[in-house]
């Protein structure tokens, strides 16, 4: 059976091994602290009645401990180079699946139904910065059966997923992983812990998705429109804002008598809204 990975020695050995290069354009960064492993495990309350889908496998190091903690795992890996590194590494598990995907690409909807009959499933994810908010919205927007998602993203990504109204980090990404799911920041994570380093530091955050969401919309596709037109140009007010937007069409008179009616100013700026407020908002302007 294949080491376990998780501390510096064996990664460095399976690379050496496989001659293997980092790919800059995969933001390729290997978890190299155990005690990190254990805390997404942990999080993710991974048992054996779970299906886990795992993005960005990389050698294999955190499936390891997913494959002893699931009932299943499949993970997609898009760098080629790294299949025999993997096919290596979790010989011994014959509860992994190994995808050679573009996870963007992939129909996780039938991949849950074929998997797991069409029962929610665990995303567990040591994720690329670049790819981190196209690869957690697109869970969320398709609709997928989905329990939560534990990830590892930059720690600037983690703080704004999780903030409120009135602070520099809340925007679109806030509000969005907010209307899906209930965001629970599980550990900080130093750029020590990767091979090779991050220049910046990282998160460990859990999204447990709500079954329902907090907030009742008329039209949800209306209410991000909303949303993103209002933090475009963050420090115009949404009379300006959405005003000139041609993605909302709705006049600036509209969009002052549906803040009147809420009982807000005419100068107020969407970075002072919560998620609700945003909600009342599209449902008036839809009805204007």
């Amino acid at each position: 059976m294949a080491p376990t990975l998780g501390n510096p020695k064996n990664t460095i050995e399976i690379l050496n091994k496989y001659s293997f290069v980092f790919q800059k354009k995969y933001g390729q960064n290997f978890l190299i602290d155990t005690r990190v492993l254990e805390k997404i495990i942990d999080a993710a309350e991974i048992t054996k009645e779970d299906f886990v889908l795992e993005i960005g496998p990389g050698i294999g190091t955190m499936t390891q401990y997913l494959a002893e903690a699931a009932g299943h795992v499949t993970a997609v890996e898009i760098d080629r180079n790294l299949i025999p590194i993997l096919e290596d590494t979790l010989s011994g598990y014959d509860n992994v699946t190994i995808l050679n995907e573009d996870v963007l690409k992939v129909d996780i909807r039938r991949l849950a139904e074929e998997q797991n009959g069409g029962r929610p499933i665990k995303v567990v994810a040591n994720l690329p910065y670049y790819i981190t908010t196209p690869i957690i919205m697109g869970l969320f927007e398709s609709h997928v059966p989905l329990e939560s998602i534990t990830v590892m993203v930059q720690k600037e990504v983690a703080d704004r997923m999780q903030v409120g109204p009135g602070t520099k980090d809340y925007g679109a990404l806030s509000l969005a992983v907010q209307y899906y799911a209930r965001p629970y920041l599980v550990a900080n994570v130093p750029p020590n812990c990767f091979m090779p380093r991050p220049k910046v530091g990282s998160a460990v955050i859990r999204l447990t998705r709500y079954e329902k969401p907090p907030v009742e919309t008329t039209d949800e596709k209306r209410m991000f429109r909303i949303i993103r037109a209002s933090f475009n140009q963050r420090r115009k007010t949404l009379v300006n804002g959405l005003g000139n937007s041609l993605e909302v069409q709705a006049s600036r008179d509209d969009v002052t008598a549906a803040l009147r009616q809420m009982g807000l100013p005419a100068a107020v700026r969407g970075e002072t809204l919560t998620l609700e407020q945003f909600a009342q908002l599209s449902n008036l302007l839809k009805e204007a």
